[in-house]
């Protein structure tokens, strides 16, 4: 039986070659070569008829690829993809590279990986016309499965600056923690990589590096976050944790990061549209038929184990692995029909595929993983033609968040002075005195940035936080004005940073939507500060004046903060 910890496994285990041709960040860094250096095989046509080999993975968004084929490895009668005149033989292949090399070969001519690994692999697979890769099927958004675990010393994004962090090669991961850098105004150039072979169950992984002194974070899979932490808390030391580790994120928050995909080959897709159609479409059924059986799961207990048992054999090499397959379809966010009609034809979309693959791009190529930015195709139909039968072909439009359970943990914070602390992200945007009104032509740059956060830590809350100047207030108590008048100009201040935060944050949702980008308004949470923490700080019990004029302009600021609220399971409604 293949152990709990392999619920993520996405394995990419290659010989590791010279690193003179890389650029000086890579050399800099240790990076392995470009995937297409440590992928040896000439391309070969595909073959005609027969049953055609499909990967898999290990990862939840699989379930209902076994489920389409009947809840067997070879294409039941009378299964989805039966139904479909399908013959499909699923294999499934975690080592990255092999499975790449079976596409050029046409084993198979699908490619199953992150929208990373898939870049990845695109620089080998566009070198010649018949293998260039198009993606076509959107499976999953990685909600739960992966993470970043950090050493004590670590508080948030921003100390990552200088720190060392040990990361898969060629692995799910890269544009992960890509994107955490950025997001903190960091990229691969201000950190430290330790590259290592495997992702989990084996002594070279980020998390048997991050018992190392030299190692300070690791991007790992869940379960091997939650040993590294003593169960999700903080590390004690005993048996595989590492003292003083805790979990700084994961995809939980971080939800719009990792998605998975699978990708054809273009001869392939030209010699048979039709097959290729048939199973994106058995895979959107077979979508919408595992999430009702996974909720009717008592009424349908026979064919809810059938499926699970299928997932242990397929997935883990044992049928009696049960739990950790329920675990694995826990950690995925399987997108459906809106999803994928969102991720390949909505351009609008700060998450879509083609924002998507730019941001991994713009991570692989320094890094030496990629030689040069490299096209990707998007599916050559409309998903309209494939929903016939389905039920579920419109977005859920219902709050994510219970907008009062997120006002009681906000107000918490603020009071205890915790709000900060638990930031993982946050940005000011500056106004003028009397100042009521935030336009978007004045303040694109900075709403740009917000949705880009919103949408990418859709699991996550972002404060609109609004702050006073304290100089009129100091003035009056300077001149011994009554403790009344001091009062009142406290809350008066304190109503004028609420009011300016709501405008902010009114402006956003305004152009968001004026951009065709949907925000879900139960994610941001306004909180007014008054004149209790002005960039000129606090001197004794009072704030402190402004030495000059920048300082106090600085004091009228609006701050938007991405906070984690994981640990409070009843602010988060998962889809």
């Amino acid at each position: 039986m293949t152990p709990p910890e392999t619920r993520r496994t996405r394995l990419a285990a290659v010989t590791l070659a010279s690193l003179a041709a890389l650029s000086p960040l890579a050399r800099a860094q240790g990076a392995p070569p470009p995937l297409a250096s440590a992928v040896g095989g000439a391309v070969q046509d595909c073959g005609a008829g027969g049953s055609v080999q499909v990967p898999i993975i290990t990862w939840g968004g699989d379930i209902p690829t076994i489920h389409a084929n009947g809840a067997q490895g070879a294409t039941a009668s009378g299964s989805l993809f039966a139904k479909e005149g399908l013959s499909l033989k699923l294999v499934r292949e975690d080592v990255f590279a092999k499975q790449l090399e079976a596409y050029l070969k046409c084993e198979s001519p699908y490619l199953r990986g992150t929208a990373g690994m898939i870049m990845m692999a695109s620089e080998a697979a566009n070198r010649d016309p018949r293998t260039k890769p198009v993606a076509i099927y959107q499976l999953t958004w990685s909600a739960g499965g992966d993470a970043l675990v950090v050493k004590d010393s670590i508080r948030n994004p921003k100390d990552l600056r200088g720190k060392t962090i040990a990361l898969q090669s060629y692995g799910p991961h890269v544009d992960y923690l890509g994107k955490i850098l950025a997001g903190a105004g960091l990229s691969f150039a201000d950190v430290k990589l330790r590259w290592v072979k495997d992702l989990t169950g084996t002594k070279s992984t980020p998390g048997a590096a991050l018992h190392e002194a030299g190692v300070d974070a690791a991007t790992v899979i869940t379960p091997d976050a939650l040993a590294l932490t003593s169960g999700g808390k903080t590390g004690t030391g005993a048996e595989d944790s590492v003292r003083g580790a805790r979990i700084m994120l994961t995809t939980k928050s971080a939800n719009r990061i990792i998605a998975d995909l699978y990708a054809v080959r273009s001869d392939y897709l030209a010699k048979e549209r039709g097959k290729v159609e048939a199973f994106v479409r058995g895979l959107l059924k077979a979508q919408e038929e595992v999430k009702a059986l996974f909720k009717d799961k008592q009424s349908r207990a026979g064919d809810y184990g059938k499926l699970l048992a299928a997932g242990g054999q397929l997935l883990l090499d044992s049928p009696q692995a049960t739990k950790d397959v329920e675990g694995l379809y826990a950690d995925a966010e399987f997108a459906g029909y809106p999803g994928n009609v969102q991720f390949f034809n909505a351009p609008q979309n700060p998450r879509g595929m083609a924002n998507l693959v730019a941001e991994i791009q713009s991570g692989l190529v320094p890094l030496g993983l990629l030689g040069s930015k490299q096209a990707l195709a998007k599916p050559p139909w409309s998903f309209d033609q494939l929903k016939s039968g389905l039920k579920e072909t419109s977005a859920a439009a219902a709050p994510r968040f219970d907008q009062a359970q997120v006002a009681q943990v906000v107000s918490k914070r603020q009071k205890q002075g915790t709000l900060a602390q638990g930031g993982l992200f946050a940005f000011e945007v500056f106004f003028k005195p009397n100042q009521s009104d935030f336009p978007a032509s004045r303040y694109e740059e900075s709403f740009k940035k917000a949705i880009d956060l919103a949408s990418t830590y859709g699991g996550a809350v972002l404060t609109v936080e609004g702050h006073s100047d304290p100089l009129g207030y100091l003035r009056k108590a300077k001149e011994k004005e009554s403790d009344l008048v001091l009062k009142r100009m406290r809350q008066a201040a304190l109503n004028l940073s609420l009011s300016r935060a709501n405008a902010v944050r009114d402006s956003l949702v305004k152009y968001a939507k004026s951009s065709g980008i949907s925000l879900d308004a139960s994610q941001f949470a306004v909180v007014g500060h008054g004149i209790d923490q002005p960039r000129s700080g606090i001197c004794g019990d009072a704030p402190c004046a402004p030495k000059s004029e920048q300082e106090w302009l600085d004091n009228m600021r609006v701050e938007f903060r991405i906070i984690e609220v994981e640990a409070e399971d009843a602010v988060f409604k998962p889809l």
